[in-house]
Protein backbone atom coordinates (compact mmCIF):
# COMPACT_ATOMS: atom_id res chain seq x y z
CA UNK A 1 0.00 0.00 0.00
CA UNK A 2 1.37 3.42 -0.95
CA UNK A 3 0.58 6.32 1.36
CA UNK A 4 1.75 9.90 1.84
CA UNK A 5 2.21 11.40 5.29
CA UNK A 6 1.82 15.05 6.30
CA UNK A 7 5.41 15.80 5.22
CA UNK A 8 4.71 14.73 1.64
CA UNK A 9 7.09 11.78 1.91
CA UNK A 10 5.87 8.77 -0.07
CA UNK A 11 5.46 5.63 2.04
CA UNK A 12 4.88 2.07 0.86
CA UNK A 13 2.88 0.59 3.72
CA UNK A 14 -0.09 1.36 5.94
CA UNK A 15 0.24 4.15 8.53
CA UNK A 16 1.46 3.19 12.00
CA UNK A 17 -0.91 3.52 14.97
CA UNK A 18 1.57 5.34 17.19
CA UNK A 19 -0.64 5.32 20.27
CA UNK A 20 -1.17 1.58 20.44
CA UNK A 21 2.45 0.98 19.45
CA UNK A 22 3.62 2.91 22.54
CA UNK A 23 1.86 0.34 24.73
CA UNK A 24 3.24 -2.59 22.74
CA UNK A 25 6.82 -1.29 22.78
CA UNK A 26 6.65 -0.54 26.49
CA UNK A 27 5.47 -4.11 27.14
CA UNK A 28 8.43 -5.42 25.14
CA UNK A 29 10.78 -3.13 27.09
CA UNK A 30 9.37 -4.38 30.40
CA UNK A 31 9.69 -8.02 29.29
CA UNK A 32 13.33 -7.47 28.32
CA UNK A 33 14.42 -5.96 31.64
CA UNK A 34 12.12 -7.52 34.25
CA UNK A 35 14.67 -10.14 35.32
CA UNK A 36 17.80 -8.17 34.39
CA UNK A 37 20.43 -6.66 36.64
CA UNK A 38 19.47 -2.97 36.52
CA UNK A 39 23.02 -2.02 37.51
CA UNK A 40 24.27 -3.35 34.14
CA UNK A 41 25.78 -0.74 31.82
CA UNK A 42 24.16 0.27 28.53
CA UNK A 43 26.93 0.55 25.89
CA UNK A 44 24.73 2.39 23.36
CA UNK A 45 23.99 5.06 26.00
CA UNK A 46 27.46 5.65 27.48
CA UNK A 47 27.46 6.23 31.22
CA UNK A 48 23.95 4.88 31.77
CA UNK A 49 22.84 1.78 33.61
CA UNK A 50 19.68 -0.16 32.78
CA UNK A 51 18.03 1.51 35.77
CA UNK A 52 18.80 4.95 34.34
CA UNK A 53 17.57 3.86 30.91
CA UNK A 54 14.26 2.63 32.35
CA UNK A 55 13.89 5.82 34.41
CA UNK A 56 14.50 7.97 31.33
CA UNK A 57 12.00 6.09 29.18
CA UNK A 58 9.25 6.25 31.80
CA UNK A 59 10.00 9.90 32.54
CA UNK A 60 9.65 10.80 28.86
CA UNK A 61 6.27 9.08 28.69
CA UNK A 62 5.01 10.89 31.78
CA UNK A 63 6.44 14.24 30.68
CA UNK A 64 4.90 14.03 27.21
CA UNK A 65 1.61 12.98 28.80
CA UNK A 66 1.61 16.18 30.87
CA UNK A 67 2.19 18.20 27.70
CA UNK A 68 -0.69 16.44 25.96
CA UNK A 69 -3.10 17.00 28.83
CA UNK A 70 -2.10 20.68 29.01
CA UNK A 71 -2.54 21.05 25.21
CA UNK A 72 0.47 23.34 25.24
CA UNK A 73 0.58 26.14 22.69
CA UNK A 74 4.10 27.38 23.40
CA UNK A 75 7.40 25.89 24.60
CA UNK A 76 7.03 24.69 28.21
CA UNK A 77 8.76 26.83 30.82
CA UNK A 78 9.55 23.94 33.15
CA UNK A 79 10.11 20.21 33.00
CA UNK A 80 9.11 19.64 36.61
CA UNK A 81 6.68 16.73 36.63
CA UNK A 82 5.47 14.44 39.41
CA UNK A 83 7.01 11.24 38.07
CA UNK A 84 5.72 9.08 40.95
CA UNK A 85 9.10 7.38 40.82
CA UNK A 86 9.54 4.47 43.26
CA UNK A 87 11.91 4.95 46.16
CA UNK A 88 13.87 1.87 45.12
CA UNK A 89 15.21 0.93 41.68
CA UNK A 90 13.64 -2.49 42.23
CA UNK A 91 10.29 -0.87 41.44
CA UNK A 92 11.42 0.84 38.22
CA UNK A 93 10.31 -1.87 35.80
CA UNK A 94 6.75 -1.99 37.14
CA UNK A 95 6.74 1.83 37.14
CA UNK A 96 7.72 1.84 33.46
CA UNK A 97 4.74 -0.39 32.67
CA UNK A 98 2.50 2.00 34.59
CA UNK A 99 3.96 4.92 32.61
CA UNK A 100 2.43 3.47 29.45
CA UNK A 101 -0.94 3.47 31.18
CA UNK A 102 -0.47 7.16 32.03
CA UNK A 103 0.32 7.79 28.37
CA UNK A 104 -2.72 5.81 27.18
CA UNK A 105 -4.96 7.92 29.43
CA UNK A 106 -3.46 11.11 27.97
CA UNK A 107 -3.96 9.80 24.43
CA UNK A 108 -7.61 8.96 25.17
CA UNK A 109 -8.20 12.50 26.43
CA UNK A 110 -6.54 14.24 23.48
CA UNK A 111 -7.60 14.44 19.82
CA UNK A 112 -4.48 13.56 17.78
CA UNK A 113 -5.37 16.32 15.30
CA UNK A 114 -5.53 18.97 18.02
CA UNK A 115 -3.18 21.89 17.19
CA UNK A 116 -0.34 22.00 19.73
CA UNK A 117 3.14 23.38 20.03
CA UNK A 118 5.81 20.83 19.18
CA UNK A 119 9.54 21.17 18.68
CA UNK A 120 9.32 19.34 15.35
CA UNK A 121 7.51 19.85 12.07
CA UNK A 122 4.04 18.54 12.92
CA UNK A 123 2.34 21.07 15.20
CA UNK A 124 -0.36 18.72 16.46
CA UNK A 125 -0.90 16.40 19.41
CA UNK A 126 -0.01 13.43 17.21
CA UNK A 127 3.61 14.66 17.13
CA UNK A 128 4.01 13.75 20.80
CA UNK A 129 2.59 10.24 20.43
CA UNK A 130 4.90 9.54 17.50
CA UNK A 131 7.91 10.99 19.34
CA UNK A 132 7.06 9.01 22.48
CA UNK A 133 6.86 5.82 20.44
CA UNK A 134 10.34 6.10 19.01
CA UNK A 135 11.86 7.21 22.31
CA UNK A 136 10.40 4.04 23.80
CA UNK A 137 11.34 1.76 20.90
CA UNK A 138 14.95 2.94 20.68
CA UNK A 139 15.50 2.59 24.41
CA UNK A 140 13.90 -0.85 24.34
CA UNK A 141 16.49 -1.67 21.68
CA UNK A 142 19.22 -0.16 23.89
CA UNK A 143 18.17 -2.45 26.73
CA UNK A 144 18.18 -5.52 24.50
CA UNK A 145 21.60 -4.63 23.06
CA UNK A 146 22.92 -4.24 26.61
CA UNK A 147 21.62 -7.72 27.40
CA UNK A 148 23.29 -9.25 24.35
CA UNK A 149 20.08 -9.55 22.34
CA UNK A 150 19.49 -8.46 18.75
CA UNK A 151 16.50 -6.11 18.71
CA UNK A 152 13.60 -7.20 16.50
CA UNK A 153 11.85 -4.21 14.95
CA UNK A 154 8.87 -4.43 12.59
CA UNK A 155 9.92 -3.09 9.16
CA UNK A 156 6.91 -0.77 8.80
CA UNK A 157 7.50 0.61 12.27
CA UNK A 158 11.21 1.05 11.60
CA UNK A 159 10.53 2.87 8.32
CA UNK A 160 8.16 5.22 10.10
CA UNK A 161 10.86 5.84 12.70
CA UNK A 162 13.46 6.71 10.06
CA UNK A 163 11.01 9.13 8.50
CA UNK A 164 10.17 10.72 11.86
CA UNK A 165 13.86 11.17 12.63
CA UNK A 166 14.81 12.71 9.29
CA UNK A 167 11.75 14.97 9.09
CA UNK A 168 12.36 16.45 12.54
CA UNK A 169 16.16 16.50 12.68
CA UNK A 170 16.49 20.04 11.21
CA UNK A 171 14.39 21.31 14.14
CA UNK A 172 16.58 19.64 16.77
CA UNK A 173 19.44 22.15 16.72
CA UNK A 174 18.21 24.00 19.81
CA UNK A 175 18.93 20.95 22.00
CA UNK A 176 21.46 19.21 19.71
CA UNK A 177 23.63 22.14 18.55
CA UNK A 178 25.92 20.00 16.40
CA UNK A 179 23.02 19.56 13.98
CA UNK A 180 23.70 23.14 12.82
CA UNK A 181 26.94 21.85 11.26
CA UNK A 182 25.00 19.66 8.83
CA UNK A 183 25.46 21.74 5.71
CA UNK A 184 27.23 21.32 2.41
CA UNK A 185 27.52 22.51 -1.16
CA UNK A 186 24.41 20.74 -2.52
CA UNK A 187 25.42 17.30 -1.30
CA UNK A 188 22.92 14.47 -0.84
CA UNK A 189 22.67 11.20 1.08
CA UNK A 190 20.18 8.42 0.34
CA UNK A 191 18.95 5.75 2.74
CA UNK A 192 17.37 2.72 1.04
CA UNK A 193 15.70 -0.29 2.64
CA UNK A 194 16.61 -3.77 1.44
CA UNK A 195 13.46 -5.36 2.91
CA UNK A 196 10.99 -2.93 1.37
CA UNK A 197 10.60 -0.07 -1.07
CA UNK A 198 11.21 2.84 1.30
CA UNK A 199 13.91 5.37 0.49
CA UNK A 200 14.86 8.80 1.78
CA UNK A 201 16.99 11.54 0.25
CA UNK A 202 18.61 14.17 2.46
CA UNK A 203 20.07 17.30 0.85
CA UNK A 204 22.79 19.35 2.51
CA UNK A 205 22.91 22.98 1.37
CA UNK A 206 25.16 25.88 2.39
CA UNK A 207 22.36 27.15 4.68
CA UNK A 208 21.39 23.80 6.21
CA UNK A 209 19.75 20.52 5.23
CA UNK A 210 16.40 18.85 4.80
CA UNK A 211 14.55 15.79 3.62
CA UNK A 212 13.81 15.87 -0.10
CA UNK A 213 10.41 14.42 -0.99
CA UNK A 214 11.75 13.20 -4.36
CA UNK A 215 12.38 9.47 -4.48
CA UNK A 216 16.13 8.86 -4.95
CA UNK A 217 17.24 6.91 -8.00
CA UNK A 218 20.44 4.91 -8.44
CA UNK A 219 22.48 7.98 -9.43
CA UNK A 220 20.69 10.64 -7.36
CA UNK A 221 22.82 10.78 -4.24
CA UNK A 222 26.46 11.52 -3.50
CA UNK A 223 26.38 8.72 -0.92
CA UNK A 224 23.92 5.91 -0.25
CA UNK A 225 23.46 3.50 2.64
CA UNK A 226 21.49 0.26 2.19
CA UNK A 227 20.08 -1.95 4.92
CA UNK A 228 16.94 -3.39 6.39
CA UNK A 229 14.55 -0.82 7.80
CA UNK A 230 15.41 -1.97 11.33
CA UNK A 231 19.15 -1.61 10.78
CA UNK A 232 18.73 1.79 9.10
CA UNK A 233 16.71 2.96 12.10
CA UNK A 234 19.52 1.85 14.43
CA UNK A 235 21.96 3.57 12.06
CA UNK A 236 20.31 6.99 12.01
CA UNK A 237 20.07 6.91 15.80
CA UNK A 238 23.76 6.07 16.15
CA UNK A 239 23.25 2.51 17.39
CA UNK A 240 25.06 1.08 14.35
CA UNK A 241 27.95 2.60 12.35
CA UNK A 242 27.48 2.88 8.60
CA UNK A 243 30.44 0.49 8.28
CA UNK A 244 28.56 -2.26 10.17
CA UNK A 245 28.43 -5.66 8.48
CA UNK A 246 24.63 -5.46 8.36
CA UNK A 247 24.81 -2.37 6.11
CA UNK A 248 26.36 -1.51 2.75
CA UNK A 249 27.31 1.93 1.53
CA UNK A 250 28.68 3.61 -1.56
CA UNK A 251 29.77 7.06 -2.64
CA UNK A 252 31.31 9.92 -0.68
CA UNK A 253 32.54 8.41 2.59
CA UNK A 254 33.70 11.82 3.89
CA UNK A 255 30.11 13.03 3.53
CA UNK A 256 28.80 10.04 5.48
CA UNK A 257 31.37 10.59 8.23
CA UNK A 258 30.34 14.25 8.47
CA UNK A 259 26.64 13.37 8.62
CA UNK A 260 26.90 10.75 11.34
CA UNK A 261 29.29 12.88 13.41
CA UNK A 262 26.64 15.61 13.66
CA UNK A 263 23.20 14.02 13.27
CA UNK A 264 22.61 12.32 16.62
CA UNK A 265 20.33 13.60 19.36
Amino acid sequence: MTTSDHTGHVRFHAPVDHRSAVAAETARFVAAVKDADLAASVPSCPGWTLAELVKHAGSVQRWFSVLLRARIQEPPRTRDVDLRLPDSESGYVQWLGESATVAAEAFAATDPDLPMWAWGVDQHARFWARRMLFETLLHRADAELALGLRPAIDPALAADGIDEFLVNLPSAAFFAPQVADLRGADKSIAFRTTDGDDAWLVRLRPDGFGLDTARPTADTADATVHGTAADLLLLVYGRLPYTAQALTYEGDEHLLTHWFANSSF
